[in-house]
């Protein structure tokens, strides 16, 4: 009896191989093999570049946020003065501080003074806000200590004030330079409230890596700050660093036991909630949107199988007369349908690492080659586009183009492993 040949065997793949490559003058199929690679590569590639600029732009907005803001900050419900005014300084604040640097996971606490003012020099102004923090704290702090960019010496902060560097570079000023402050809460006379204007050296200048902070920060010692904004002995906030900042709010219910019945707790999710909540949904569409183009790209390998077919059904017949199982015929051109698939896939990957590996190259040529200003931090929050590669969503893509491109290919080579070899030799 003879014995059956295993599937996939390697007759099936060698007949694959020569349908995969048909000559136009044996029924063009080629073309059409080479339109549904082109068309698979694209889209797997456009699938992964656009996952890695989203993971990059999630991880630099997330990454700014938590290396030059508080990631959970402590206020005060405040008291009511006989007046009617809200009072919402924290008086005892080393107490609360040191209690609260006591939470398990907690890695900083430092006391703040807020306070809006106008920045003005050499003519230009521009309004700014102004954190009064100690020395040794912001030194502490990971996106200003250690900035992408910056000029000036941090040590001699208790002499000046650091300023961020597109407010630097909005009113002309350098390391070394003189601004003067403007606060419109100034010195309390009897006509009222008189603004206070102060002179400070520009001793360090950085880069956060976020335009709104770089555009509206300025840093200036903790006691001077105290005096300036008419905070003596009291402070406005307390800045809290956690350790796992992704999981803050597991620590909100020990944040307040340790800071007291008066406080108030706001974490960097509640700040920056509803535009993560966009990127996120934004991630899911441009998801579903980009299979969709997965979809369609797969859908040329139907096309291609189709004509096929077509063009094969005398060889169908052949093949079925000869003794080629109906399995066997299916999987031939399944396998047609599912090399086209992979070789596109592997393509598209490779093409998409490397624009995800090489995208400041390629963003500098594209800003090049537009004139320049194709990206405005103004506008982005952010100074480049950037792309973060990870293998879940290399492995997303690829299972999505592999299971679509499989799941389609399985019909037409159905349809061709159903053919009547009678009804496919009768008119040959």
């Amino acid at each position: 009896m003879p014995k059956t040949p295993p599937p996939f065997a390697a007759f099936e793949w060698l007949i694959a191989w020569r349908y995969l490559r048909a000559r136009r003058a044996e029924g063009g199929v080629s073309v059409m093999t080479w339109i549904s690679l082109i068309g698979i590569t694209l889209a797997v590639f456009a699938l992964i570049a656009t996952l890695a600029v989203r993971s990059g732009f999630r991880s630099e907005f997330v990454g700014t946020i938590l290396g030059a803001n508080a990631h959970v900050t402590v206020y005060s419900t405040g008291e009511v003065d006989p007046l009617g005014n809200v009072n919402r300084t924290i008086t005892d604040y080393p107490a609360m501080a040191e209690a609260v640097a006591q939470v398990p996971g907690v890695t900083r606490v430092a006391p703040l003074v807020r306070g809006q003012v106008l920045l003005s020099a050499q003519g230009e102004s521009t309004g700014v806000e102004a954190f009064g923090i100690a020395a040794e704290d912001l030194q502490s702090l990971p996106g200003i200590a250690q900035a992408e960019q910056s000029a000036g010496d941090l040590s001699r902060f208790d002499e000046g004030i650091a300023i961020g560097s597109e407010v630097a570079r909005i009113i002309g000023v350098s390391v070394g330079d003189r601004v003067k402050l403007t606060s419109p809460d100034g010195l309390q006379t009897a006509m009222g409230s008189s603004p206070r204007v102060n002179a400070y050296e520009v001793v360090y200048v950085f880069t956060a890596g976020r335009y709104d902070i770089d555009r509206t920060r300025i840093y200036m010692p903790f006691a001077e700050a105290q005096g300036f904004f008419n905070r003596e002995g009291v402070a406005d906030e307390l800045e809290v660093m956690v350790e796992n900042p992704e999981s803050v709010d597991q620590l909100v219910p020990q944040l307040f036991r340790a800071a007291g019945d008066q406080a108030l707790i706001w974490t960097w999710r509640d700040a920056s909630g509803s535009f993560l909540r966009a990127l996120e949904v934004e991630d899911n569409v441009m998801f579903i949107i980009l299979s969709i183009l997965v979809l369609i790209a797969t859908m040329n390998i139907v096309s291609g199988l189709i004509m096929l077919v077509k063009n094969k059904g005398r060889d169908i017949g052949i093949l079925r007369t000869i003794g080629l199982s109906e399995g066997s015929v299916l999987r031939v051109f399944f396998i047609c349908g599912a090399f086209t698939g992979l070789i596109g896939t592997a393509m598209g990957v490779l093409l998409g690492c490397l624009f995800a590996l090489y995208i400041d190259p390629i963003f500098s040529f594209v800003n090049y080659a537009m004139g320049g200003g194709v990206w405005d931090p103004s506008i982005r929050g952010i100074y480049a586009l950037p792309a973060e590669l990870h293998l879940s969503d290399v492995l997303s893509a690829v299972a999505l183009s592999l299971g679509l491109s499989f799941f389609v290919t399985y019909f037409p080579a159905r349809r061709a492993a159903r053919m009547n070899p009678v009804e496919a030799l009768r008119y040959e």
